[in-house]
């Protein structure tokens, strides 16, 4: 049985239609969106879909499948970023639709509530196989695509890469995210593919719901023990998130990734002034104790005519 929903009753037989001829699909760009089914990812399905972009949207459960199916300019495609099968199954499945690709959004990712300091190495381990090799599997394979189109990938990471936040394990994973994204970038230089990584604020999402459930679950098998502050305080948070802003910046922000001819590097997009000032004061800190009392340290003027030439490369570019 194939491994692929298509759009019509005749679900198993349209995989074996014949590719598009090339005049039909040479004016509609193609990009896959990894973890589709909801949240930020349904968002930027909905955005690129709507904006002339043709989506292979990425989930899991049969459901998902057929409502990302039901939507125009879409075909979902059923993917695990943590199964090399299934994303060597889209990639022959992308390239038998005949309209190449031009973009990947990486956007698949998990929370998980697991302090570093007590719990299980597990859900260490899982937020990296999702957040981290999850991008690395998708971009290793679908790379050759994006070389041949001169396109472009991007991993959804967060502004949690700079400050920590309830899930550690989270934010290590998406600190790793900003490494891989400027070493692959480094790497692919000389390629005409673009790589960036977006950093999204809290929006509304269902990613605190299932970090709670899944921490409630392991408190009740025995593996993980939490305190009644702590669940009093996943449930505020759960509360929190449903009343946040959906995500259309975000979306907005990966539909001009794909579509500008001068893409950035970075796209911090948060919901709020409050949160982007505080992402930056953190990222400046950062830095300042990289600088503080080492060999070569940077005095305070120093330390601003660096800024100033930063700040005149970034507007010559």
């Amino acid at each position: 049985m194939h491994r692929f929903l298509i759009k019509t009753t005749v679900i198993t037989l349209c995989f074996l239609a014949e590719p598009l001829a090339a005049d039909e699909s040479a004016s509609q760009k193609a990009v896959l969106v990894t973890g589709a089914s909801s949240g930020i990812g349904l968002k930027i399905t909905e955005t690129l879909s709507s904006n002339g972009f043709y989506v292979y949207a990425g989930a899991r459960k049969a459901e998902d499948l057929a409502r990302l199916d039901a939507m125009e300019n879409v075909s979902s495609v059923r993917l695990d970023v943590t199964i090399q099968k299934d994303i060597d199954e889209a990639a022959e499945f992308v390239k038998a639709q005949g309209r190449g690709l031009w973009g990947v959004v990486n956007n698949a990712g998990v929370a998980l509530y697991s302090p570093l300091s007590t719990g299980p190495e597990s859900e260490l381990k899982l937020t990296f196989d999702v957040n981290v090799y999850g991008p690395f599997r998708v971009n290793q394979t679908f790379l050759p695509m994006l070389i041949e189109s001169g396109g472009r990938t991007t991993v959804i990471s967060s502004i949690s890469a700079f400050i920590p936040g309830r899930s550690g394990s989270y934010s290590m994973s998406k600190f790793a995210v900003e490494g891989y994204t400027d070493t692959l970038a480094t790497e692919l230089a000389s390629t005409p593919v673009h790589v960036s990584a977006v950093e999204p604020g809290g929006f509304k999402s269902n990613i605190v719901e299932n970090l709670k459930d899944r921490a409630l679950a392991l408190a009740e098998a025995g593996e993980l023990e939490l305190s009644g502050e702590v669940r009093a305080g996943l449930e505020e948070g759960v509360a929190a998130r449903q009343t946040m802003k959906e995500p259309f910046e975000v979306a907005e922000a990966v539909l001009d990734l794909m579509t500008t001819d001068t893409p950035k590097r970075r796209y911090m997009v948060t919901p709020n002034e409050e949160q982007a000032q505080i992402t930056i004061r953190s990222a400046m800190q950062r830095l300042l104790e990289l600088n503080q009392n080492q060999p070569y340290a940077y005095d305070r003027d120093g330390l601003v005519a660096l800024l100033d030439e930063l700040l005149s490369q970034d507007k010559a570019e």
